[in-house]
């Protein structure tokens, strides 16, 4: 039978949560037109929500990374997948921060008994904005396109797991598979509607043509992209803003005195510390995208001189102080942890995640043991250079590792520079960056994620173990099921075993939102859903 419908914009909301202040005269400056700024914002937030949606206005967003060409069907940053929010529509939604899909492009949809046809009945109501007709043959060519390489898309295996495309009736998709996969609804939920007249046009970074809410309409590089209201929207009466004007602001300080000045509305990019800072100057809240946690890792490429010892591999997970890392940076929205899993997974073990607490004499040893059967250089910690949270974590690994005993180089590279070397397995020892994908089905991470991906991932590490294991758990249709649960037992243990990467935290993303933004929402990926924002 189909699955019943709910409303297509029902979403994760957001949820207040209370937070311990740093003293405002440490980040907070009281600059006669920031005061006035100020007031203006609380002035606004006087202006009750329950007056209802108002129309017209542009949100003013703030970040710190331009948009890379090719980079959509990747959503490796905040302003990628703040993109695929506001000019593109997927099939399906994840919401209430459950893995239960809900409406979107696609309203209803029937399964097969053994997991390997999907049929849909898609929305005969939806444009592109370029004022083509959405059908089934473009859902066809979006998950196609996820499926090539040269999109370097996360998920192409669970894409390139769909054998069969039936788009002959324009609003009817049917998808055949040769075996079940348990998160075909992850991949749904991620792909976007893309235009296959502009395509090359979106590999290029020239044109984002979608069917979203907001159409693309200009774009300075390093400086700023527009997007202004989509008129022909398939939901009723929405969005109700005019447009959506996103400025880059590289430097991270700058970006704190846009947002204290007024001239900013929302910012994803914020450090933790300045977020709850803002929250006590007043004008602002602070959302957390419950249901769209990150993790912040450490990977290591097993490759590299020193790191081939699954012994000194052992010591960088063993020495490191997570507890310290989740207070001074995440300033209590994170939870250390040994494994990527969030506690609302069906892969979470409270015992397991505790695996690597700091032990340094342990770490020592085990340095000591591994120098006794060849040499431990020194060996390079690549971040990504701009970012404070990155630069904090960074000098707490070298300082933690340095106790252990084992020297650490620091190495900043620009973020286009590090998503390079992940996606080519090229990281010269270890790194520091934040991945996702735990929060879907656990299956995701391991055959899709490119810190993870047992076939080919970022440290080069390979075990046909652990590939099985994978593959078993991805092939188990119901991910909730206790066979499902059991492989992913077996997996957190393959993770444990090898340590080819050492999980820090599970980071839940926190967003600065001034008092006049209402309705702020977004869904499993963090992809902000603007239609029914709007400003008061």
């Amino acid at each position: 039978m189909p699955v019943s419908i709910r409303p297509p914009d029902s979403v994760i909301r957001p949820t207040r949560r209370a937070f311990l202040g740093m003293s405002l005269a440490l980040a907070l400056g009281a600059a006669t037109g920031c005061s006035s700024a100020v007031a203006e914002l609380r002035s606004g937030a006087a202006t009750s929500a329950a007056t209802g949606p108002v129309r017209g206005g542009t949100l003013r967003v703030g970040v710190l990374q331009d948009l890379v060409a090719g980079g959509v069907m990747m959503g490796t940053h905040s302003t990628a997948t703040l993109l695929t929010g506001l000019a593109f529509d997927r099939l399906v939604e994840y919401s209430d921060g459950t893995l239960t899909p809900q409406p979107s492009l696609a309203t209803e949809w029937t399964i097969s008994p053994d997991g390997r046809r999907f049929e849909f009945t898609l929305r005969d109501d939806v444009r592109y904005h370029s004022g083509r007709p959405f059908t089934s043959a473009d859902a066809e060519f979006s998950l196609r396109a996820y499926a090539d390489p040269v999109w370097t898309a996360q998920l192409r295996s669970t894409a390139a797991a769909i054998t069969s495309f039936d788009s002959s009736d324009p609003h009817r998709l049917v998808l055949g598979l040769d075996a079940p996969v348990g998160n075909l609804f992850d991949l749904l939920s991620m792909v976007p509607m893309i235009d296959a007249e502009s395509a090359e046009d979106l590999r290029a970074g020239l044109r984002y043509v979608g069917t979203g809410p907001f159409r693309f309409a200009a774009r300075t590089p390093n400086s700023r992209i527009e997007f202004v209201r989509n008129d022909s929207y398939w939901q009723p009466e929405r969005p109700y803003l005019d447009g959506v004007a996103v400025t880059i602001v590289p430097d991270a300080s700058a970006l704190l005195s846009s947002v204290r000045a007024g001239q900013v509305d929302i910012s994803p990019d914020l450090t933790y510390r300045d977020a709850n800072n803002l929250t006590r100057l007043g004008g602002f809240r602070v959302v957390d995208g419950n249901g769209a946690e990150s993790n912040a890792y450490l990977g290591m490429n097993v490759l590299a001189p020193g790191l081939s010892d699954v012994r000194v591999r052992r010591a960088v997970a063993l020495a490191v102080d997570r507890d310290r890392i989740v207070d001074e940076v995440y300033r209590g929205s994170a939870r250390a942890a040994s494994l990527p899993w969030p506690e609302s997974s069906p892969a979470y073990d409270p015992v397991k995640d505790r695996t690597f607490t700091r032990d340094v004499e342990a770490a020592r040893a085990l340095l000591d043991e591994a120098r006794r059967d060849g040499d431990v250089p020194a060996i390079p910690l690549s971040y990504s250079a701009g970012s404070p949270s990155y630069e904090v974590i960074a000098q707490i690994v070298q300082a933690d590792l340095a106790e252990a005993g084992l020297e650490i180089r620091l190495d900043p590279v620009e973020y286009t520079v590090a998503i390079e070397r992940l996606t080519s397995g090229e990281f010269p020892g270890i790194w520091l960056l934040q991945h996702g994908f735990a929060q879907y089905q656990p299956s995701t991470l391991t055959v899709s994620a490119y810190p993870f991906n047992a076939r080919r991932n970022a440290s080069n590490f390979r075990s046909d173990d652990y590939i099985r294991i994978a593959d078993a758990a991805w092939r188990i249709p119901d991910g909730a099921s206790p066979d499902a649960i059991a492989r992913y037992g077996e997996l957190s243990d393959a993770l444990l075993d090898s340590v080819f990467l050492a999980e820090l935290a599970v980071v839940t993303p926190r967003t600065v939102v001034s008092s006049r933004v209402q309705e702020f929402t977004w869904n499993r990926r963090g992809e902000a859903l603007l239609a029914g924002t709007y400003l008061s």
